[in-house]
């Protein structure tokens, strides 16, 4: 990606938008931890919007989450109706740029920059940690009520799995995986075994956008979920596939710019604080709280170690992903206890 000349491809891309506007400035803002990138575009009448380049995973699924995102943006009800950050359209419709010359193939989406409030600090207190989980449920439930004029998601939690084990058949996977085959393919198999007796295909499935790190959202003063940017992870899934990054927000830890990815978050009081506020306002189930073992070992096993490489740079993708086969897998039945959410929960 490094050797593409970016700025040419975005300024390609504008040309084909048709923009009035002229660019001045062409600005990388990219996480640095991340293989993503996103851009700054200025423009000379001192107004901007953002881009993100992408070239990883298949241009129509990218084409269909953020086509599916929009609809939800659209329709959301107050006081959700401005908290997505909306991509540009053109004819009514999604707009995108695909670069395709020789080797490359790299994609384009515009978005509007949404207005920023104040962000949380880096370790929460009480307050703070029961405000999230009041926020969170009634955005869960403001996607659940407009999830049946969603256009349809060609991916799910099952299929991604499925593509991890075909995956470990070709000859790129076992170059890349082949030392530790076994271990993904029994906790593939776990996996798929257990959402077959929990029957996880009668959840219900909303909107998720499962990295919900501090630096992807805003609050307003009083706490109030107020905007949402950054959709690298989004899913149509069971709601549980967003609380392993609010447990790790609410952690006692805190947030850190050294991470590893341990179930202990999802373990602490002050997750189960936020959990009992969250049941407060939108109820959990029994089965959704068996679920959490298995979307934790998803989060792992999908976005750990068969995305790893795209999502994360060389350093933090090897790092996390030899935590993976030495303490994550092995610490799903050693620390995390449903039995002790349920409690909590009164369920």
């Amino acid at each position: 990606m490094h050797l593409l000349d970016c700025s040419d491809i975005i300024a390609r891309a504008w040309k084909a938008y048709g923009g009035e506007k002229k660019i001045k400035t062409i600005a990388d803002v990219s996480a640095k931890v991340s293989t993503n990138y996103v851009f700054k575009i200025l423009f000379t009448d001192s107004t901007f919007i953002l881009t993100k380049l992408s070239f990883f995973g298949k241009y129509e699924i990218f084409c269909e989450d953020h086509t599916i995102i929009n609809v939800l943006a659209n329709n959301l009800p107050h006081p959700y109706q401005n908290f997505l950050a909306r991509s540009l359209t053109k004819n009514n419709e999604l707009f995108t740029y695909r670069l395709t010359e020789g080797i490359v193939d790299v994609w384009v989406v515009f978005y509007h920059a949404v207005d920023i409030k104040e962000k949380m600090p880096r370790r929460l207190d009480e307050l703070h940690i029961k405000a999230l989980g009041r926020e969170l449920a009634l955005f869960h439930k403001a996607c659940s009520g407009v999830r049946k004029i969603l256009p349809p998601s060609s991916i799910n939690v099952i299929k991604d799995i499925e593509q991890l084990l075909d995956i470990l058949c070709t000859a790129e996977g076992m170059s890349e995986h082949g030392r530790h085959h076994d271990v993904i393919s029994e906790q593939c198999h776990i996996f798929l075994n257990n959402l077959e007796k929990l029957n996880y295909r009668s959840f219900e499935t909303i909107p998720v956008f499962v990295d919900w790190n501090i630096g992807n959202f805003s609050v307003t003063a009083d706490c109030k979920f107020y905007s949402r940017w950054d959709y690298d992870w989004f899913r149509i899934s069971s709601r549980v596939l967003d609380f392993y990054f609010f447990s790790r927000v609410t952690s006692d830890i805190g947030d850190r710019t050294t991470f590893s990815y341990l179930p202990d978050t999802l373990m602490e009081e002050r997750f189960l604080l936020f959990l009992k506020e969250y049941h407060n306002y939108y109820p959990l189930t029994e089965k959704e709280i068996l679920f959490f073992k298995e979307a934790y070992r998803f989060f792992i096993l999908n976005y750990v170690i068969k995305h790893g490489n795209y999502f994360f740079t060389p350093i933090f993708a090897k790092r996390l992903q030899r935590e993976a086969y030495k303490l994550y897998f092995n610490q799903i039945e050693e620390k995390l206890d449903t039995g002790k959410i349920l409690k909590a929960l009164k369920i």
